[in-house]
């Protein structure tokens, strides 16, 4: 099944693709206090929410990156209808490979939830903070471990123990690249458990209206091993969180 059909069908129902609270978000945007024009990336922007919000509440100029088509449509068909004329550009293309050009610096650049893209969470925290200009704003969400996880659900998830740190480990990395940490916004349970439920309610209604797909077994299956993976050991000891990080 290919990948991005997959992604886009178990986040129909999710503005925002990972588990963070959309009320908790709106506020966190206030402590940027970006001005009118301010510079804006985010690769792996997904259907692009975080910077529409960001472009209705601060009239930025906006550049978006996914290698997701179906995110890029998305992302520019929420645009056309909320903010025709702001100064939004979403590209389709692998963000790893995108190159500012010289001088060109960002007063923020975001990757949320798609650190992979940069080969992990240490190496993206230092190619965003080579895009942003002194004084401005580098913003990664990222999982951590809540305690140790269970050997049976690293074998289940098919990653390492290392492939993700603690909360504490997250916050600090930027410190080595010049960057202050100045704010975490951590997703609670019910953040998990709403962002999960909508996975699951999202595969099951496309099972429903497309029972000729067929791919159709193989979303199942894995939206089925995914939901238990979440529930047995997922939920207890794997945490997510935003950091913004400010360049000194």
């Amino acid at each position: 099944m290919d990948r991005w059909k997959y992604y886009d069908i178990i986040h129909q129902r999710h503005f925002v693709m990972n588990p963070v609270d959309e009320t908790k978000l709106e506020r966190f945007y206030d402590l940027l206090e970006l001005k009118p024009n301010a510079r804006v990336i985010d690769v792996g922007c997904g259907k692009g929410e975080m910077l529409i919000r960001l472009a209705e509440k601060y009239d930025i100029k906006g550049l978006g990156i996914d290698e997701s088509p179906y995110c890029i449509r998305e992302a520019e068909k929420r645009k056309g209808q909320r903010i025709p004329h702001a100064k939004l550009k979403f590209l389709e293309m692998d963000g790893a490979e995108y190159k500012p050009e010289t001088g060109e610096y960002s007063d923020l650049a975001m990757c949320i939830g798609a650190t992979w893209i940069y080969g992990g969470y240490r190496k993206t925290v230092k190619t965003l903070g080579g895009m942003t200009r002194s004084s401005g704003f580098v913003m990664v969400g990222e999982p951590f471990w809540r305690r140790n996880p269970p050997q049976e659900y690293i074998q289940s998830e098919g990653i390492q123990a290392d492939s993700f740190n603690t909360h504490h480990g997250n916050a600090i990395m930027g410190e080595p690249e010049g960057l202050r940490l100045v704010f975490t916004l951590v997703s609670s349970k019910d953040d998990w458990d709403r962002s999960e439920g909508l996975h699951w309610s999202a595969a099951a209604e496309y099972a429903f209206a497309h029972p000729e797909d067929t791919d159709l077994e193989e979303l199942l299956a894995r939206d089925s091993k995914a939901r238990e993976s979440y529930l047995k050991w997922g939920r207890e000891v794997l945490g997510w969180a935003i950091y913004l990080f400010r360049k000194m």
